[in-house]
């Protein structure tokens, strides 16, 4: 696998896959508004991030995850998703702080800690079964 990425290169894989949808691939224009960068900060960043092979990106064209940036892009957004429904379910955080703090720890949160997380939110179907 590759060596671990920053903080912020992580974003730039998660705001990729958001973007590209039905096979397309983002736009460094759409992908600097939805970070609030520059598109001069995004160019710079999808240099480093096709040089580890994570995504391919041409000169003016769309930019496209490669299979290892998917999987790592896709494995980003698990997290986040899980830790923001942990608190928004759970913990009865205001969406809008969860998913704010969710893109802080997905980057710094172990692997065991997503498990029990997605393993709690489980349970939880199982403890409070549907009222008829």
């Amino acid at each position: 696998m590759h060596e671990k990425l920053t903080f912020t290169m992580e974003n730039y894989l998660e705001a990729i896959f958001k973007l590209s949808v039905d096979g397309k691939g983002a736009r460094v224009s759409d992908i600097a508004k939805m970070l609030c960068v520059t598109k001069a900060s995004t160019n710079s960043a999808m240099s480093t991030l096709s040089e580890k092979g994570l995504i391919v990106n041409e000169k003016y064209k769309e930019v496209f995850l490669t299979p290892a940036g998917l999987k790592l892009a896709e494995f980003t957004s698990k997290k986040h998703e899980v830790i923001q429904k942990f608190f928004i379910e759970v913990l009865k955080i205001d969406a809008g702080i969860a998913d704010k703090d969710a893109c802080e720890i997905e980057h710094v949160i172990s692997s065991e800690s997503i498990y029990a997380m997605q393993q709690f939110l489980s349970s939880l179907l199982y403890c409070f079964p549907c009222e008829s």
